[in-house]
C-alpha cells in the first residue's frame, strides 16, 4: 500500500513546483521531501519525477500517480471535514480575485469579518492564471476569474457578468475614433484585452490594440484612472473598477453601442468539498456580484 506521507509530499511538490517551497509548506527540510519522493519511486520501482538541473517536470507516471493520488489526498480531507467540527463563521478563508472585482469585494468581506471575529479573510488580487493556478493547488479556496477555466481539477461556475466601460477625462466629448487616436491610451495589465474585447466591437476602425498611442501604463488598480483624470489618456475598465475611483468628477464614463461584458467565473477545487466557512464566503460573493 502507498505510504499515504509519501503521497501527500509528492502531490505537493507536483503543485508548488519547488523543492525548497514545499518543505517549508510541510514544515520539512528539503532533503527531507527528497528521501520521500526518493522512497516513493522505490516502492513503485517507477521514476517519478524527471530532474533537469534545479528544476523537474513530472514522468508519466508522475503524473498519473499525481492525478489518482491528489484526487485519493482530497476525498480524505473531505472526509474528515465531514465528521468534524465545520463552524460557519470560524477559520481562515483564501479567497484570490482580479483586483476589479476585489474592489468591490474587498469592504463587504470586511464587513462580514467585523461582524464574525473568529472568521479570517485572506484576499489577494492576481491574474487569472494566478488564480487558476492557485485554486488548482489548494493555496486558495475561492478564485474569481474573467474566463472559465481550462482545467480539470477547477470547477467554474458562471455567477455574474461586469461591463467593460470607456473612461475618458471629464468634458471629453462624445468618442471617435479620431479623437480617441489623438487622446491616446493608458494601458494597464488587462489593457489590450479589454481594448480589443470593447474598441473591436464599437468601432470599425479599430484593428488591434497594438495600434493605440500609448500615454502611459500602471499595473495598479487604484492608479489606473489617475492618469485619465489628469487629462492624459483615454482607458479601458470594468465598472467594479471604475465606481471605486474618486472624484468621478475628474472622469467621464461612456456607454457605447454594443455593450460588452465580462463574465465573472466562481473557481473552487473539482474534486473537493466546500467548509463552511467557504461556503459562507461564496454566498457572500454571489450575494455581492449579482
Amino acid at each position: 500500500m502507498i505510504n499515504l506521507v509519501w503521497l501527500r509530499t509528492f502531490c505537493t511538490l507536483a503543485d508548488i513546483g519547488h523543492f525548497t517551497r514545499t518543505a517549508e509548506k510541510l514544515h520539512m527540510t528539503q532533503s527531507g521531501v527528497s528521501q520521500h519522493i526518493n522512497k516513493l519511486e522505490a516502492q513503485l520501482k517507477q521514476m517519478l519525477i524527471q530532474r533537469e538541473g534545479k528544476q523537474f517536470s513530472l514522468s508519466p507516471a508522475g503524473e498519473k500517480l499525481y492525478f489518482k493520488g491528489r484526487r485519493i489526498l482530497d476525498e480524505l480531507i473531505d472526509l474528515e471535514l465531514s465528521i468534524g467540527d465545520d463552524p460557519a463563521f470560524e477559520g481562515c478563508v483564501q479567497i484570490h480575485s482580479p483586483g476589479s472585482l476585489g474592489l468591490k469585494l474587498y469592504p463587504h468581506l470586511l464587513a462580514l469579518q467585523v461582524k464574525n471575529p473568529k472568521l479570517v479573510i485572506d484576499h489577494r488580487f492576481a491574474p487569472n492564471t494566478e488564480i487558476e493556478q492557485a485554486v488548482s493547488s489548494k493555496m486558495a479556496d475561492v478564485g474569481l476569474m474573467t474566463v472559465k477555466s481550462q482545467l480539470e481539477e477547477v470547477r467554474s461556475e458562471a455567477i455574474a457578468k461586469e461591463p467593460l466601460l470607456l473612461i475618458t477625462p471629464a468634458g471629453f466629448g462624445q468618442p471617435t475614433w479620431q479623437s480617441l487616436c489623438e487622446l491616446g491610451f493608458i494601458d494597464h495589465p488587462d489593457g489590450n484585452h479589454h481594448a480589443n474585447l470593447l474598441l473591436g466591437a464599437n468601432f470599425a476602425e479599430f484593428q488591434h490594440a497594438g495600434l493605440l498611442k500609448k500615454k502611459g501604463f500602471s499595473n495598479q488598480i487604484g492608479m489606473i484612472l489617475e492618469p485619465v483624470a489628469m487629462g492624459l489618456g483615454f482607458t479601458i475598465l470594468p465598472a467594479h473598477a471604475v465606481a471605486a475611483f474618486t472624484p468621478q468628477s475628474k472622469i467621464k464614463i461612456h456607454h457605447l453601442a454594443q455593450p460588452v461584458f465580462e463574465t465573472v467565473y466562481l473557481c473552487t477545487r473539482q474534486y473537493s468539498l466546500r467548509p463552511q466557512r467557504v461556503e459562507t464566503i461564496v454566498q457572500e460573493v454571489c450575494r455581492v456580484l449579482q
